[in-house]
């Protein structure tokens, strides 16, 4: 314990010796977890945009207002076998009415004609929904068919996988250059690391040399550079976890307004919180100890 009390203490004492490089090197190491995380945010906002996407787009088959509940289930039974058909809804004649004056409320000539006619002309219709967007085009071509010609009256589907497939594309150029600036970032922080260990050792060679001739193992030399990774490591996660927490309040409430889900960031690291901390650290532990390891190497001969 004694022994693990002065590299610690030894550590602390080259860190106030080279304070700039110190902070210069945690601040490297946090714009470089900073562009780490904003692929993480931009891969949470793809994912949601995609998912909004579908959830809005669907299969709508307008029956004949003559159609009868047998042929009606016929359809339905029929394209409730395909497995990729996730839910069926179906709204009766009244059901189609009521929503269409609803829609329409606004709009009293259209109401008035409505009424004039004395009775529904709306027939059923049918939403359906898939599990991906290109799904709804089979669905649509099995539906083709001279069984159907009279029944059902036509068929609707917005086509959106091309608004799916641009969102794909800017997302993936924007990771590219995150993915570019983090490696900047960390090719910027070992080179800082590496002159910040070697400066520190270049400063205390004479002390090192005494500590080697009276005896001093290599890992009691190395211990006070490796403590000084350690902590750039967790000063980096720490203030990092606090920018973001600030962030993610700021930006929360705009995020609520586009994916109608509040504390979508928030909650998002919250749940993977264990996992994204983990990567993170491990990847800065990796990056500061390996530099220092490297910087140390050539001084540990007498």
């Amino acid at each position: 314990m004694l022994t693990l009390f002065r590299i610690i203490k030894f550590a602390f004492q080259d860190m106030a010796r080279n304070v700039g490089l110190s902070s210069m090197t945690v601040l490297i190491l946090v714009l470089m977890l900073l562009s780490i995380n904003t692929l993480v945010v931009i891969n949470v906002f793809t994912n949601e945009a995609v998912k909004s996407i579908k959830d809005q787009i669907d299969v709508s088959l307008y029956f004949n207002y003559e159609a009868t509940n047998e042929e009606i289930n016929e359809v339905k039974s029929y394209v409730g076998g395909f497995p990729e058909v996730t839910e069926i809804i179906y709204l009766n004649r009244d059901e189609v009415l009521a929503k269409f004056k609803e829609q329409q409320k606004n709009n009293p000539e259209v109401l008035s004609a409505l009424d004039e006619l004395g009775e529904n002309p709306l027939g059923p219709t049918m939403i359906v929904k898939t599990r991906e967007p290109k799904d709804y085009e089979k669905v649509i071509q099995a539906l083709n068919v001279p069984e159907y010609e009279n029944i059902i009256e036509a068929k609707t589907f917005g086509d959106t996988q091309k608004a799916i497939d641009r969102i794909h594309i800017i997302t993936t150029q924007v990771q590219r250059f995150a993915i570019g600036l983090s490696l900047l970032f960390a090719l910027i922080a070992f080179l800082i690391i590496l002159n910040t260990i070697r400066v520190a050792i270049y400063t205390q060679r004479i002390e090192i040399s005494i500590k080697k001739l009276v005896g001093a193992s290599n890992w009691f030399v190395r211990g006070p550079y490796v403590v000084e990774s350690l902590f750039f490591s967790i000063a980096s996660i720490l203030i990092i976890g606090g920018l973001l927490w600030i962030a993610f309040r700021l930006l929360d409430p705009y995020t609520a307004i586009v994916f109608q889900k509040s504390n979508l960031l928030f909650d998002y690291y919250l749940n993977n919180r264990y996992l994204l901390i983990g990567i993170q650290l491990g990847s800065v532990l990796f990056l500061t100890v390996v530099s220092s390891l490297l910087a140390m190497r050539r001084y540990l001969r007498v």
